[in-house]
């Protein structure tokens, strides 16, 4: 259909049906939402290409029964395979009867950031539930060891116990460190939520020093600012620990960077509106970025890196990103990430008044 050519520059997925509902045109964008050649599309109906394609055979029928001119509709469209697919599709009668119907499919792309928020909130529970429980489990023998090592200590004779006392402070000395591993642990489910007023440009600046004094050359740390933002009340604590778990990952992360003087942080607030989080709408919410240029985030752990005990990096604990999530979730936010090599992007939402 060369009359139709100039559809292959459209971003969304626009097909044309005939009067059976077998797809005869389908430009570049629908090819590629449904992972299809073209050669493979045509000539198939369209509502046997999903699974509860009845949905689309019906609305195709009410379109060719002349009930509507064009009617929209948000779809859930199940493949056998593949991920669903959360549209909104458009159907519009064509003056043709070769080829009556026109369809436009969009992406949904709300639904498909509620949904990843929802899997996000409901991992962080089970995680929370899962940690305290481990964490609990470990603190009582671990005070055991430390104790009997302590004792033995003491018990040993003052000559030639050099080394036996170097075995009993390894002992001690890894007892107190997973005491500290766990009390890390813990911190979220017993630290007292002190709520103040809080001006995130005043905690950005706070993790901005510290960030500079750790890396004092190399690293250049940009502010993009939206000043109307207003004060909110939270925990400032809290706020200056999630922002500085991130911030100082990203540092970590952009180790080739500094050393070559390249690297580059960018602390960036804004406005959000109309902001759908954890199921409740928001009309407006503080939406703060930490961006980098680092290498980015390896793609087999994306997905989990809020995961407790996940990390990118060789000898992380794989648990400042968790308590970060942790406490903007305790300020009903939530923090979501984009990577790729030489873009990082944790983004910050939490409500404001």
């Amino acid at each position: 259909m060369e009359s139709l050519a100039g559809l292959d520059l459209l971003a969304s997925s626009v097909m044309v049906l005939d009067a059976r509902g077998s797809i005869q045109y389908a430009n570049a964008a629908a090819q590629d939402l449904l992972q299809a050649s073209v050669k493979s599309l045509l000539n198939q109906k369209l509502s046997d290409l999903f699974v509860n394609g009845q949905q689309l055979q019906q609305l195709f029928e009410q379109s060719l029964d002349s009930q509507f001119a064009d009617k929209r509709q948000d779809l859930t469209l199940e493949r056998t395979g593949f991920d669903p697919l959360h549209v909104e599709i458009v159907f519009n009668v064509l003056d043709n009867d070769e080829t009556p119907v026109l369809i436009e499919i969009r992406e949904n792309v709300q639904q498909i950031k509620q949904d990843r928020e929802e899997r996000i909130l409901d991992h962080s529970q089970a995680n929370k539930e899962l940690l305290r429980n481990l964490a609990h489990e470990i603190k009582n023998p671990l005070g055991g060891i430390r104790g009997a090592a302590q004792l033995l200590e003491m018990e040993l004779p003052e000559r030639d116990v050099k080394d036996l006392r170097e075995y009993t402070q390894v002992i001690i000395k890894e007892a107190d460190r997973l005491q500290t591993l766990v009390d890390r642990l813990l911190a979220p489910h017993r630290i007292p939520h002190i709520v103040g007023d809080v001006n995130i440009h005043e905690v950005c600046e706070r993790v901005r020093s510290l960030i500079l004094a750790e890396f004092p050359r190399g690293l250049q740390l940009l502010r993009d600012y939206d000043l109307s933002i207003p004060d909110f009340r939270g925990d400032v604590e809290q706020l200056i620990q999630s922002v500085l778990n991130i911030a100082l990952n990203a540092a970590q992360a952009l180790a080739e960077q500094i050393e070559a003087g390249s690297a580059e942080m960018i602390f960036k607030t804004r406005i959000a509106r109309q902001i759908t989080i954890a199921k409740v709408r928001y009309k407006l919410a503080l939406e703060l970025h930490i961006i980098d240029n680092g290498p980015g985030i390896s793609p087999d752990i994306v997905d989990r890196i809020f995961f407790p005990l996940v990390s990118g990096r060789e000898g992380g604990s794989g648990l400042g990103l968790t308590l970060a999530q942790n406490f903007v979730q305790q300020h009903l936010g939530v923090i979501e990430c984009v990577s790729r090599p030489g873009l990082t992007d944790f983004r910050m939402l939490i409500p404001l008044p």
